[in-house]
This record gives C-alpha cells, structure tokens and sequence, in this order.
C-alpha cells in the first residue's frame, strides 16, 4: 500500500502540481442599519441584477449579499478580487454597511427579513419561491446566517503525479474518487476547522426570537454565548436541518453519492406536506419533499461540477464526475474586512491536500454518527482543554491536542514542498502560527472574538466597530484588479441579461414548475 509520504513525494516532483490550484471564494454578508439592526431595504440597484450578476448577488434575504469570485490559480489575486467587489458595493450603499459576523446583527422581527427578489422570469421567481419555501419549512432567522464557501480543486498536474498515464475515462473516474476520498476524511477530521477559525461562539438574543434551546447559554447585555463553543452557526441552532437525519447519503463513490441525493429529492415529508404546496392559489413551496431541490441539502462539504445551462448538480457530476470541491463550514472571520485571510487559505490547501494524500477507507453508517459527534463537541466546547473525541467505532478516545497534532506533523511536511514549489515560507509560518492555537486554544479566532465581546460588553458592539472600521477601509484603498468601469460594464450588463430572459419566457408559471419537476415522476 502506497503511504502519505510516497504519495506527497510523488506529486511534489511535479511544482505545477501545487501552482496550479484553482480557488473560488464565496462570501456572505448581511447589510446593517446605522442602528446595528438589518437593513430592510430593497437590494440596490447600483450593484446590478442579483439573478445574472457574476460577482454580486443576495443569498436568502434581499439584505444578505454574497460575492463571488471567479476561479483564481494565485492567492493574492484571489484576495484582490475579494477586496474590489466589497470596495466597490460599500460605495453603492450609502449610509449601510456590511455586518462582519456569521451570525446575524439585531433583528427586530422576522418580518423584517425581507426575500430576495430576481425579477418576473420563471427562473427568478422560482428562485424567489425558493426561498418562501425555506421561510415556511425553517423560519427566516436561521437564512440569515452568513458564512463563506471556499471551492478549491486540484491542477491536472496533480493527478497526473498521483495516477500516472490514464485515457480521458479512466482518469474521470480516479479523480472523482479521490474526491470522494478527500470528502470522507473532511468529514473525519474536519472539525480542525470550527476549532481553528469558528466564528461565532455568541449570538444576539433577538436570533433566539423566543425559540427554546437546550444550550446553556450565559447572558451579556443581551448577547448570548457558550464559555468554550467555537461555532454556533455549525450548531443545531444554526445552518442545519434536523428533517435531513434521515437520509442516507453515502459518500464512497460517485454513483454511492448520486443514489442517494436522487433518492433525497424524491423523499416525501409528512412535516411539510402540511404546509400545503399551493394554497388558495398562492405557492408556499416548491414542492413537499423533504428537498425542494438539491441545494437544499445542508452538508460542510459538496463535490461540484459547474453546470451548464438548465443542468441541475447532480446532472453535471452525473455527466463527468467531480470537478472540484465546496467547502461550506467556514465562518465568516471578522477579523477580515473581506470575511476570510490569506493564512486560512493556505491552511486549507494544505489540509485539502492532506486529505487527499492520506488513506481514506469506505465510511459506514457508524463512523458517520462518529464525525457528527466529533463535530458537535467541537462545536460547542471546542476550546475546552482536553476535549476528548472519539476514533472511529470501536469507542477509543483520544484529545483534540494530542489528535491534532498528530495530523500538524503531516501538514508541515505538505507546507514545506508547497513553499518549495512557490517559494518563501508563507505556508510553513501559517501552519506554525496555528499549531500554537492548539495548546492554547483562546489565541483561536473564536477565542479572540469572545474575549473581545466580554471587553466592549456585547457583540453588537464589536460587529458595529469592526463594521465601521472595514467601511472606511474600503473608502481609502485603490481597485486592484478590477475598476469601477468594469463594475458599471457588469451592472448593465446583469440588468439586460435578466430583461432578456423575461423577454424569452414562453409559458406560465405553473407549467415551468410542472416542466422543471417532471423528473421526480421519472
């Protein structure tokens, strides 16, 4: 059996195999009134059309923004990138700002969440529908959680070191597996990932709503926190869907992976039946399944191809396997102007990396229900000293410290041949500086976020300063790779890509939705 040092030694010869990374960022963030409470306003129309704009758009709410950067093979670029788009938005927007926080700001009442909105096209109204049928499934609060996707694949270079010569077929299916392989061993090791840069270990009482929660919360000036959690927005009270526990989706190959997402989408629900699908002649969902559609399934990490026109997800990775892969379990660090910084960047490459060098055996059921409690304890009590979690079914135990640096001897084997291969030692001083968090897990970004709370006496007004200090920052800084011409150009042309698709609609509602869904009958 060939071992993680053969493997990363193998693909290290080649330095393409690590300049070439693609990556993608995905940030969210909600627009904040002069009073620390959610902007209500519509999306602004300065920023263009949020159904066709390639980088500015809304996420669930017409106040939740999300940006989106084209696929980057050079960091600093990537964060440029990240950079303009924020710069040239705090522009159009006034006397708002953008809340630097996963979870959300002061929110008087849910119905001041307002829907995001694309237009009278069949394809922005289901959009739109969407997003009534998550309102009605879960609530608006939850939606409102911000977070930051991070989507990353590895360069031909890469497999070509790791798998040798293989015909178009043959390397379509070694590569979809290995990104199986670095799904399972994401979803075994991956609560490195809350411990290090979990985010939000305290929440606004106004997000509760009069909900009940089982957590144990203490009180301060109306923020509400764990002593020692990590992510809250990873939590049962956030970004999660307790109707999912039942499916069974599989994560050991392509075809494991797709059975089980087109057995989800057809899944009926009795809790969301009751709901009604149309009622009285007004759409409440898209339909009663326990899916509306595919990207209703909450995971922290999906395989990912990019579809072509009309394709759902699973019809691209159906068609040629996985193309990359989407990390969803990071929160937005408010210690970023633009939600995220370049050392967890090159963290994530090395640990994705690791994931893929590194043994990754089929996972069963038990081992699933393993990771999740993994995870959760993580999630809550993650800076806990001497956490202990479990390895695999058998029950042994062994502490987050020792667990994790173990793992830290092998990323700092990756970090030496990626800064071999860029040169410097960026990656070899980032996985240094994280290796102390582990020992004292408050220099975690969790860690320093609750101790800041506590000093300025609420989160609403560390968010508020933060918020404040970013809006200026971006006042003062130069566009870098992008100008504002470039902005306008894409405004206008966002705004004529919706008109002609309105223009192009050729039947009603009802039947783009009856044609659209005419699959789950198949």
């Amino acid at each position: 059996m060939t071992d993680f040092s053969t493997r990363l030694r193998r693909v290290a010869r080649n330095k393409d195999a690590f300049l070439h990374i693609g990556r993608g960022v995905e940030r969210e963030t909600l627009r904040y009134q002069g009073d620390w409470s959610l902007a209500t306003s519509p999306h602004p129309k300065a920023l263009g059309s949020a159904l066709t704009h390639q980088w500015i758009t809304t996420d669930y709410s017409e106040s939740l923004l999300e940006f989106i950067t084209p696929v980057s093979h050079d960091v600093n670029e990537l964060l440029d990138q990240l950079t303009d788009i924020h710069h040239f938005t705090q522009a159009q927007l006034g006397d708002e700002k953008m809340w630097p926080m996963s979870m959300p700001c002061y929110v008087g009442a849910e119905t001041d969440i307002n829907l995001a909105q694309y237009g009278q096209s069949n394809s922005g109204k289901m959009k739109t529908l969407y997003r009534e049928g998550l309102r009605n499934r879960y609530g608006s609060l939850m939606q409102i959680i911000s977070g930051v996707h991070f989507n990353f694949s590895f360069p031909q270079a890469f497999w070509d070191e790791l798998f040798g010569e293989q015909d178009a077929q043959q390397r379509q299916g070694s590569q979809s597996d290995a990104y199986f392989g670095v799904i399972r061993n994401y979803y075994r090791f991956g609560w490195l990932i809350p411990f290090l840069f979990g985010a939000s270990p305290a929440i606004c009482s106004s997000f509760l709503n009069g909900r009940e929660t089982d957590l144990e919360f203490e009180d301060l000036n109306g923020t509400l926190y764990l002593p020692k959690a990590t992510s809250l927005r990873l939590s049962d009270l956030g970004y999660t869907n307790s109707e999912q526990s039942s499916l069974n989706i599989g994560f050991n190959s392509l075809d494991h992976y797709l059975d089980g997402l087109n057995s989800a989408i057809r899944a009926p629900s009795e809790k969301f039946a009751k709901l009604g699908v149309k009622v009285d002649g007004e759409y409440k969902q898209l339909n009663s399944n326990v899916l509306q559609i595919e990207n209703e399934l909450y995971a922290p990490i999906r395989p990912k191809r990019v579809a072509r026109h009309g394709e759902k997800p699973s019809e691209a990775l159906g068609r040629e396997g996985v193309e990359y892969i989407e990390v969803r379990s990071l929160d937005v660090n408010p210690y970023s102007s633009i939600g995220i910084k370049k050392e967890q960047i090159l963290f994530l490459d090395i640990f994705l990396t690791w994931c893929a060098l590194s043994d990754s055996a089929p996972m069963d059921d038990c081992e699933l229900n393993c990771w999740r409690e993994n995870w959760n304890s993580v999630i809550e009590k993650g800076r806990e000293k001497g956490l202990m979690l479990t390895i695999g079914c058998e029950g042994e135990k062994l502490s987050l410290q020792e667990w994790a640096k173990r793992i830290f001897v092998d990323f700092k084997a990756i970090a030496i041949e990626m800064d071999n291969a860029k040169g410097g030692h960026f990656y070899k001083e980032a996985i240094s500086k994280f290796e102390t968090w582990i020992d004292d897990p408050e220099l975690t970004i969790s860690g320093q976020l609750l101790r800041d709370i506590k000093l300025r006496g609420g989160q609403t007004t560390v968010g508020s300063l933060l918020g404040e200090e970013y809006a200026n920052s971006y006042a003062k800084r130069e566009f870098r790779v992008y100008s504002n011409c470039t902005f306008e150009h894409e405004r206008k042309d966002s705004e004529l890509k919706q008109q002609n698709i309105e223009a192009a609609d050729d039947k009603d509602f009802d039947t783009f939705l009856a044609d659209y869904f005419d699959y789950l009958n198949q």
